[in-house]
């Protein structure tokens, strides 16, 4: 199924400062279960030498979201769209691959086992459940929501990057940055032992962004006026805002001429530079410290449970070691991190599937417009994300290392298509090529790898 595609004028970029924003939602919802829970827990097991693993991991996003974000650039289409363009099973799969990912509350349950740490009481089900019907409220009235869920990410990532200044300056020892430098550069591409293949592809995902999570800056950079993205009108409440995302199908190209390929140019570039800055370099920074401060805290103590009661014990020895404030200050920021997270991921398969319903199925209905699909999707995985919880299932670990597996699957699935996606579905002058193109070439070989040794090794189990 091709659309049509029409010819625009590419809007002139704006200051890079102006630009700034997608990178930073992404790292806002990304940094929270693999940045606060999975990669410190894997590091408290099995030490420093799986550093190198989250640095690549990042390297390897950079290549595969800054593909996403071309695509969307140059069209004003989100890259869930492109692939439908050919087949609509590929955004069938994807949405439902997301809803499977996100469904899971283990972000939310998380957040509200850190509140009853820091409030010493309180059931962390119902605590979910009430807070996931606040964040649809929030989302509900957002007269913009893409600025409300920026207010929030951006929030959260100062606050979070405060946190860690402090503990670097208190806490972390020179030996242990020391160890952690020599350990990524002596044990790249070892696995320390007693990490299975199931736990590597759950970190890997949880890495920054992971599975529909990174689709959706399509539609992030698109309401933040990137590119081409800037003659689509931006998702809004159908409660409190004026102006409607469009329903059509339609992509949009620009001539190539002299004007437009000099503006193009400089839009790749801005996006690139915030991506690099705002998303890679704050993950990287997030996951090196509160890895190092895990393995200071932590590493070698044999009381270690498989849920996030690990952290209640990092905050006893921040107490003990260095103040109470530390300890609250610690609970307050991850509480708040995983939250925010939540609200970012209701967000995230409420735009795609929202996206890909209103263009495939209902473009011409009155009544289903893309606001009101969001918001019925958004409130679906809330129902569902509160029966899961009600049910019994409250393993906030588990729940996590569920959703962040399949975002691993998801991640490879979508990577081979945006090879196809962007050398054939674009005009030659703007599609990848040269060292792009063999790093997702290579990305789709790093997500394959581990997710063939996870099945090979569940199936030498059974």
């Amino acid at each position: 199924m091709l659309t049509e595609t029409t010819t625009r004028e590419l809007p002139e970029p704006p200051s890079l400062r102006r630009m700034v924003g997608p990178g930073v939602v992404a790292v806002g919802i990304g940094m929270a279960a693999g940045e606060i829970i999975l990669w410190p827990y894997l590091t408290a097991i099995g030490g420093l030498g799986l550093l190198w693993l989250a640095f690549t991991t990042l390297a390897v996003q950079f290549v595969i979201n800054m593909e996403i974000e071309r695509y969307t650039l140059a069209t004003g289409q989100t890259v869930v769209a492109g692939f439908s363009r050919w087949w609509k099973g590929w955004g069938i799969i994807i949405c439902l691959a997301g809803a499977f990912q996100y469904v899971w509350p283990g972000w939310a349950t998380s957040g509200s086992t850190l509140l009853t740490y820091l409030f010493a009481g309180g059931d962390p089900v119902w605590i979910t459940v009430i807070g996931l019907a606040v964040v649809g409220v929030l989302l509900t009235f957002s007269k913009v929501i893409y600025k409300t869920v920026e207010r929030v990410e951006t929030l959260k990532v100062a606050l979070t990057l405060f946190f860690l200044a402090v503990v670097v300056v208190f806490v972390i020892s020179l030996s242990t940055w020391g160890e952690g430098a020599k350990a990524t550069v002596t044990e790249f591409g070892q696995i320390p032992d007693g990490i299975t293949f199931t736990m590597l592809l759950s970190a890997i995902g949880a890495a920054g962004a992971g599975g529909v999570h990174n689709l959706v800056l399509s539609n992030w950079i698109r309401d933040k006026r990137y590119g081409m993205g800037a003659h689509v009108p931006r998702l809004v409440s159908p409660i409190t805002g004026q102006e409607e995302a469009a329903g059509t199908g339609d992509r949009y190209r620009f001539p190539l001429d002299e004007t437009s390929m000099s503006r193009w140019n400089l839009w790749w570039r801005r996006a690139n530079v915030e991506h690099l800055v705002t998303f890679v370099a704050v993950c990287f920074v997030t996951i090196g410290v509160m890895s190092l401060l895990a393995y200071e805290t932590l590493f070698g103590r044999g009381d270690l449970k498989s849920d996030p009661s690990f952290l209640r014990i990092q905050g006893d020895i921040f107490q003990a070691e260095v103040g109470t404030w530390l300890k609250l200050l610690f609970l307050a920021v991850a509480a708040v991190s995983l939250w925010a997270a939540a609200m970012g991921l209701l967000d995230i398969i409420g735009r795609v599937a929202s996206d890909f319903l209103r263009r495939n199925y209902l473009s011409g209905s009155a009544r289903w417009t893309e606001a009101r699909l969001y918001l019925t999707v958004v409130w679906t995985e809330i129902g569902l994300g509160s029966i899961i919880l009600l049910a019994g299932f409250t393993q906030p670990l588990g729940l996590l290392i569920v959703s962040t597996c399949a975002a691993s699957v998801v991640t490879l699935l979508y990577s081979i298509l945006l090879v196809r996606l962007n050398t054939r579905d674009l005009p030659a002058p703007i599609r990848i090529r040269g060292w792009r193109l063999g790093g997702l070439l290579l990305a789709i070989g790093f997500y394959g790898f581990f997710a063939i040794a996870m099945v090979v090794t569940q199936l030498d189990k059974l």
